[in-house]
């Protein structure tokens, strides 16, 4: 499996990152790409997958929470990034209306620089929306090309934005959201709809553990999510598309090895 989506960089994994790589490997891990999502963050990532290589992959972006602090600097900080080669991606980018962390306007503004510096460079483009689909769509709309290399992540909207997104030829990325009971509920129904090779799956690590309670044991740390737990994920996008779970190992992989030229 390929966890498409880990912050590995946070602050929860500073004292035993290689315990969480080592576990990660035993349950089945073959690669792990690590979010950047603040200019430390994508120097972190990248400095951690130059250490495993082949193991470990980054992208490079301005999470929307963030936008306020884009300017011309981080933007060609992320431009001298994106060049190294284990950096598969631009992003993570995109539009978050449900806090507003930072002003509409400047997520906007930071949002389409990395689109019009993915175009450029012809990189993937790692997205975020939440709560944004109604400006988020069209100016996705404007970048046709780039949609075919762009992937929604951590999806958890309705079936009217899963049909919107895949029509334009976006991939979807799945968490453990798919897993939880009551708010997953909506994920698991609708999900069926997405071709299984428009898929791929990630952990969000450390958030969004799947099966919270269930795995609450079994985490070293009770409150953060690991790499490990993907396969928790597989199975339920299994279930849900009423797939062999290996099935959806294999496809998983292989779009996400394709997708981000591993």
């Amino acid at each position: 499996m390929i966890d498409i989506g880990a912050n590995l960089t946070n602050e929860s994994f500073a004292a035993d990152i290689g315990e969480v790589l080592e576990r990660a490997k035993k349950n089945n891990i073959e690669k792990i790409i690590v979010t950047g999502s603040s200019v430390a963050s994508s120097q972190a990532a990248l400095e951690l997958a130059q250490q495993h290589p082949d193991f470990l992959y980054a992208t490079a972006g301005l999470h929307p929470h963030a936008a306020d602090d884009f300017n011309e600097d981080t933007l060609d900080t992320f431009k001298a990034l994106i060049q190294e080669k284990a950096v598969v991606a631009v992003g993570e980018t995109g539009l978050d209306f449900n806090r507003n962390f930072s002003s509409q306007e400047n997520q906007i503004r930071s949002f389409e620089a990395h689109l019009n510096f993915a175009e450029q460079t012809h990189k993937p483009v790692f997205l975020h929306e939440r709560d944004a689909f109604d400006t988020f769509h069209p100016i996705m709309r404007q970048h046709p090309e780039l949609c075919a290399r762009a992937i929604v992540h951590c999806f958890t909207g309705n079936l009217d934005a899963l049909k919107a997104y895949l029509d334009l030829g976006l991939y979807i990325g799945i968490t453990g959201w798919i897993c939880d009971k009551k708010r997953g509920a909506q994920l698991r129904e609708i999900i069926r709809y997405a071709p299984i090779d428009r898929l791929m799956i990630e952990t969000d690590a450390p958030y969004l553990m799947p099966h919270r309670d269930r795995l609450k044991s079994k985490m070293t740390h009770k409150n953060r999510n690991e790499p490990w737990t993907l396969g928790y994920t597989a199975q339920a996008l299994a279930d849900a598309h009423e797939l062999d779970v290996q099935a959806v190992h294999k496809k998983t992989r292989n779009t996400a090895i394709a997708f981000f030229r591993l």
